[in-house]
């Protein structure tokens, strides 16, 4: 059962740094010490159900309430895909922390080992080879719910032909815990 009060000062956490950044004045967050501790995230933004930004870390190499903070100020003004968020934008924006695992490296032979592997719904995926790097969190299963269409998806993120593989790719497999301000706010909550 995720922590839902973890959720809730996370969430609370991105939300403060973005309207901060913007110059909005609200309540800062307190990091006690589960958000000292090392933590890897990922902070989803979303605009009605339009992805506005996501940005996150695949290792814990940082305090928790680091980690999201900085994700949240990189997802709304740094995320490549997007122009910085604006005010107007704000009012309206909706909040997504994902709270990785460790990854696991694996060792995959052929594509065909990894999609006999994967779990779809839950595995995270991360591949890099050299330059070409690229990550998919669980819930791009919502929309890439084929094992094989997910992992070409992904190969394409990272810059590598559909058809590529190598025993050489590092792939690394990890899950998530998740908060979304409307489930939280709801009293829903996912893994």
């Amino acid at each position: 059962m995720p922590d839902d009060h973890l959720g809730r000062r996370l969430l609370a956490v991105a939300r403060h740094a973005i309207a901060e950044r913007l110059g909005l004045a609200q309540a800062d967050p307190q990091a006690d010490a589960a958000l000292r501790r090392p933590g890897a995230s990922f902070v989803t933004l979303l605009c009605g159900e339009a992805l506005r930004g996501c940005i996150g870390s695949l290792k814990a190499t940082r305090a928790l309430v680091i980690d999201v903070r900085e994700n949240a100020l990189a997802a709304a003004f740094r995320d490549p895909r997007f122009p910085p968020l604006s005010l107007t934008e704000f009012a309206l924006l909706s909040i997504e922390v994902s709270l990785l695992s460790r990854p696991e490296p694996g060792f995959f032979a052929t594509e065909a080992e990894l999609l006999a592997r994967l779990v779809p719904g839950v595995d995270g995926v991360a591949l890099e080879l050299g330059e070409y790097r690229a990550t998919f969190l669980p819930q791009v299963w919502e929309t890439l719910p084929d094992p094989r269409g997910f992992v070409a998806a992904l190969k394409a993120k990272a810059g590598l032909p559909e058809g590529f593989w190598s025993p050489r790719l590092n792939v690394s497999l990890y899950r998530v815990t998740k908060w979304k301000e409307s489930e939280i706010l709801s009293g829903e909550t996912s893994s």
